[in-house]
């Protein structure tokens, strides 16, 4: 068993044990394992690491720290400690899908339902499993959204992030915040993801109350599971979130 001194930045160290919360501390790690099982065993999910150097000099996840004739001069020199430095993932960040779109778990149906109101593709199903949202995520390059750190150690999810926040509002502005996503407000069903088109009365009125037909004239129709929307009693609480995201984003939307 070999030995590393690991330096977090402390943007990560949450994620940490509480003992291992400062400058820097040691692991004992075996001779195979790479920084990428390094950085699980401490507790950081990969898809929250950003830059990565070992003795200053930068390296990958699949490096090897204790590695004889490493990375630089004091690898293989009795009584080296190699140091391994991890950094967060830099913001916005990029997604191997742009704009980049996102499946969330079971628990995040709120956030849904806000990244949808600014016009976000987002995914969420009500009963999925963990294997079926790595699977789904990886089939149609989705970024994962959690707050389950163990999904995210999965090996066979491509991207995925760590949702930061309690409340819907605050998990809303990490993601507008890490992810930098265009906005296009009132152009996604927030109920089954799917686009909107405008609809005639007409086209709609089957569907609407009396109440509803004498007091508005403008419709929305989804193209997915058929819901009308109207400026109805929410319209000023959703107004306050379309104006919260977009002087989040620096204006009317970005991209």
């Amino acid at each position: 068993m070999s030995h590393v001194v690991m330096e977090v930045d402390p943007a990560l160290w949450f994620l940490l044990a509480p003992r291992r919360r400062g400058p820097r501390f040691e692991v004992a790690v075996p001779a195979t394992d790479t920084v990428g099982h390094v950085v699980r065993m401490v507790g950081i999910p990969p898809t929250e690491v950003g830059p990565l150097s070992l003795d200053g000099r930068p390296v990958g996840l699949s490096a090897r720290p204790t590695a004889a004739g490493g990375t630089d001069a004091g690898a293989g020199v009795p009584g080296h400690v190699p140091v391994l430095a991890v950094g967060p993932r830099a913001r916005p960040q990029p997604t191997r899908r742009s704009p980049p779109r996102f499946l969330l778990d079971v628990h995040l149906r709120p956030l849904a339902r806000r990244l949808r109101l600014l016009g976000i593709d987002a995914a969420w199903e009500p009963d999925a499993g963990d294997a079926h949202l790595v699977e789904r995520a990886a089939a149609e390059e989705r970024v994962l959204l959690t707050q389950d750190r163990g999904l995210l150690h999965r090996g066979a999810l491509p991207e995925g992030a760590l949702v930061r926040g309690n409340r819907a509002d605050e998990q809303l502005a990490d993601v507008l915040d890490r992810f930098a996503p265009p906005l296009a407000p009132w152009t996604r069903c927030p109920r089954c993801n799917a686009g909107l088109v405008g609809a005639r009365l007409e086209e709609v009125a089957d569907r609407l109350r009396p109440g509803t037909l004498g007091a508005y004239r403008e419709f929305s129709r989804c193209t997915g599971c058929g819901q009308v929307y109207w400026r109805g009693a929410h319209a000023r609480r959703l107004d306050a979130i379309v104006a919260g995201a977009r002087r989040a984003s620096g204006g009317p939307g970005r991209g």
